[in-house]
């Protein structure tokens, strides 16, 4: 991204660019439709002020998924019991479904599997690091990892429209497996 000293202006245009962006893709329903032109044109803003921001729109995907993962992979989130875990847990179902058309269009094209991937594996080492301390079992990198992968693979299923299950089904699976591994 381009500007690297963000003030309040850059911060409200960045956010304001995202929003827009975020309308287009649930409007167009895939990303390689939409435009700069017509994304500067309904955030009301100039070629050069995107610019200034960002490089593409691809770079708006990316920045919109990278603002997720901070947001889930915060180090001030710290993991200190089984609870906290699932209260983890409970972040990312809210935040999926609180964004769900535009997560459905972005997670839509392979390139976006990245987001998911990383967002993973930041989830799986904070859930290992809270584990660690408090599991006497000696495959609980391998259980998280197994629990993890498997609920990504899940994710990526149903933001495709290819399983039959909900988030909500998902996350309460998912709930149930990590009460009987840990």
């Amino acid at each position: 991204m381009k500007v690297q000293c963000l003030n309040s202006s850059s911060i409200k245009t960045r956010n304001l660019i995202k929003k827009k962006f975020a309308e287009l893709i649930n409007e167009k329903k895939q990303l390689n439709k939409i435009t700069v032109t017509e994304l500067v044109k309904r955030a009301n803003l100039t070629r050069s002020t995107f610019y200034t921001h960002y490089d593409n729109i691809y770079e708006v995907a990316q920045d919109y998924q990278l603002q997720t993962i901070e947001l889930l992979c915060s180090e001030d989130l710290k993991l200190y019991s089984k609870q906290d875990i699932t209260n983890y847990f409970k972040n990312i179902l809210k935040c999926l479904k609180d964004n769900e058309k535009t997560y459905k269009m972005l997670l839509s094209a392979d390139e976006s599997v990245l987001f998911l991937e990383q967002l993973k594996e930041n989830a799986t080492h904070k859930i290992y690091e809270a584990l660690k301390d408090i599991c006497t079992d000696k495959y609980i990198e391998l259980s998280v990892s197994f629990l993890m992968n498997g609920l990504l693979v899940e994710i990526i299923k149903y933001f495709r429209n290819e399983s039959k299950y909900s988030l909500d089904q998902l996350f309460y699976n998912m709930e149930k497996c990590f009460e009987k591994l840990f």
